[in-house]
């Protein structure tokens, strides 16, 4: 696959089953879900062996991300290609309905604890829909120990740890490190680290009805991975950066990922000259242009936009909302 010729980049969803999961996803996508059980995430770019995005359209339809990677590093990447062997971000929408397990992400540096290929996993949220039962658990209360969290139950979670009512527009920055979970019908975007590490301390008694009996927790990993110190996490305030001719809000910027909200009604650019963006539309819709074509968008629709593409121009043809993603050019 070398000498790719790269274009805006559009990939199908792949649904996953979880016992916490609903329905809720049908209103955000257009791939029907599958089944008639809970579909809890929906995995919209994702370099996974297990779960490898494909193109959905045009001359590279059906290559999945990890052929485009291997075939053209520097035309998916630009610069970053030297720092990364695969995608390094993992995009995901959720319908939580019952609370996800009580659980915790390793740091990069952990390497005791992370599989040979892994990274750690910091993710970040946006919240789209939340239920009057909605409820976003993440980090400590103060003088929490290990053995409040070894310990932790229904009756107790409220006591160790701090949560929030979630409001939809929200984003949430959840470091490698911070003990978290969310549920009680809640509809979110996440961004993440390219990694599937997770240790559960508490899964809220669930049964898996699949199986008859419930998960299995790895107590003992979250524990050496927790960072006591961190206390209660709450909603990040978005920095406005522009409001001519998009209203573009900073809604994360971490050492893993930069993640924007961008609203118009009229023609803006969108992405950056040789560096990949990924764009995600949650309302309205409308057309990339580039190199003479149009590439449609409308609410659900993942776009990649290789860094051999760069910027390219957005018309909207309805009030548009995007999420833009971007991965920092550290040193």
């Amino acid at each position: 696959m070398t000498g790719l010729a790269l274009y805006p980049l559009r990939f199908e969803p792949l649904y996953q089953y979880r016992l916490w999961g609903g329905r809720r996803l049908a209103d955000w996508l257009d791939a029907p879900l599958p089944g008639d059980g809970p579909i809890g995430e929906a995995w919209l770019l994702s370099d996974r062996d297990e779960n490898p995005s494909q193109v959905a359209d045009g001359p590279l339809k059906g290559s999945t991300i990890a052929q485009l990677m291997a075939g053209s590093p520097r035309g998916i990447l630009g610069e970053l290609a030297s720092r990364f062997d695969r995608f390094p971000l993992l995009l995901k929408l959720l319908d939580v309905q019952r609370m996800l397990s009580v659980q915790v992400h390793p740091s990069d540096a952990r390497t005791d604890l992370i599989p040979n290929g892994e990274t750690g996993k910091t993710e970040a949220w946006v919240v789209l829909e939340a239920g009057p039962r909605a409820r976003i658990y993440a980090g400590l209360k103060s003088g929490v120990t290990a053995a409040d969290l070894r310990a932790i139950s229904k009756q107790t979670a409220n006591d160790h740890l701090a949560s929030f009512t979630p409001e939809p527009g929200q984003s949430v920055l959840i470091e490698a490190g911070t003990v978290h979970s969310i549920g009680g019908g809640i509809v979110v975007f996440e961004v993440q680290e390219n990694s599937d590490v997770t240790f559960r301390l508490y899964d809220w008694d669930h049964i898996d009805s699949q199986t008859g009996r419930p998960r299995s927790l790895q107590a003992d990993q979250a524990l050496t991975c927790i960072d006591f110190a961190r206390g209660a996490i709450r909603p990040s305030e978005p920095t406005i950066e522009t409001t001519q001719p998009a209203m573009r809000e900073c809604l994360i910027d971490c050492s893993h990922f930069r993640m924007w909200r961008v609203r118009s009604t009229v023609p803006f650019d969108a992405g950056e000259i040789a560096a990949p963006r990924v764009l995600v539309c949650l309302d309205g819709g409308g057309m990339i242009e580039y190199d003479g074509d149009d590439f449609a968008m409308r609410k659900g629709t993942v776009m990649l936009l290789p860094a051999a593409v760069g910027m390219c121009r957005f018309r909207p043809v309805a009030p548009v909302t995007l999420l833009e993603l971007a991965v920092p050019d550290l040193p």
